[in-house]
């Protein structure tokens, strides 16, 4: 299977609370994206690695993913070292995607900025055709590096190098968040609170989104980094 467009991301929920906007206008624009979850985010305060699957797999299913995998990284303790990036580069060569999403840099968990430094890392590896991998196939599997990589913005606030709209797409995306109901706020859950379960983090994530959409005109939109410069064609192109 190949796509367009691979987001990876630390945890399951990351996908759906930072890019969920951005994935299904991809979608509509007639794009094919899938995702990859690093960990299970089997040390959460709430839910279990079984039920935090399933929400992942409705997540995908209201994002409209081509596919979502999940490489069962150490939840807190994986690393970007050669174990890991090898374990990563055969999935970036199955999907061979043109654009890789993927965790900011900098953030309050520390998960995130590790899980950037190891995509951006595992995509320019699985660009060397003398590192060998193979495929699901079994068939020895060809060098590929996505053209760009973008990281967008969690809970940090940082500076954003595009924005895009997301507006039309503002209830779907909380449809994708709301997927994950051991995680964020349910008035019916018995489990212990935490950073992302309370009403107020629900809110920050639309402050966040119109904040972003503020900045260039609209209602609602998703901030991304980009470690190289960006160029346009034409001007009249940006909204």
């Amino acid at each position: 299977m190949t796509v367009d467009v691979l987001a990876i991301a630390a945890h399951p929920d990351d996908i759906e609370m930072s890019c969920a906007g951005t994935i299904l206008s991809l979608i509509e624009q007639g794009k094919t994206v899938a995702g990859i979850d690093l960990t299970r985010g089997e040390l959460g305060t709430r839910g279990t690695p079984e039920i935090r699957f399933q929400e992942a797999t409705e997540g995908a299913r209201i994002m409209k993913l081509s596919a979502r995998e999940n490489m069962g990284f150490r939840d807190a303790f994986f690393r970007n070292d050669e174990e890991h990036q090898l374990a990563l580069i055969p999935l970036i060569r199955h999907f061979r995607p043109e654009i890789v999403i993927t965790n900011t840099p900098d953030d309050r968990h520390p998960d995130h900025g590790r899980a950037s430094e190891l995509v951006i890392d595992a995509c320019f590896y699985a660009g060397l055709r003398q590192i060998k991998t193979v495929g699901k196939d079994g068939q020895t599997q060809e060098a590929h590096r996505p053209k760009f990589i973008y990281s967008f913005i969690q809970d940090r606030t940082l500076k954003p190098d595009f924005i895009v709209d997301i507006t039309p797409y503002w209830q779907g995306k909380i449809a994708a968040i709301k997927a994950y109901k051991s995680q964020f706020f349910n008035p019916e859950s018995t489990e212990p609170e935490s950073y992302i379960s309370g009403e107020p983090f629900m809110k920050f994530l639309e402050s966040r989104s119109r904040e972003h959409g503020h900045m260039i005109g609209v209602e609602f939109g998703e901030g991304f980094i980009s470690r190289r410069m960006l160029g346009v064609k034409d001007l009249f192109s940006l909204i």
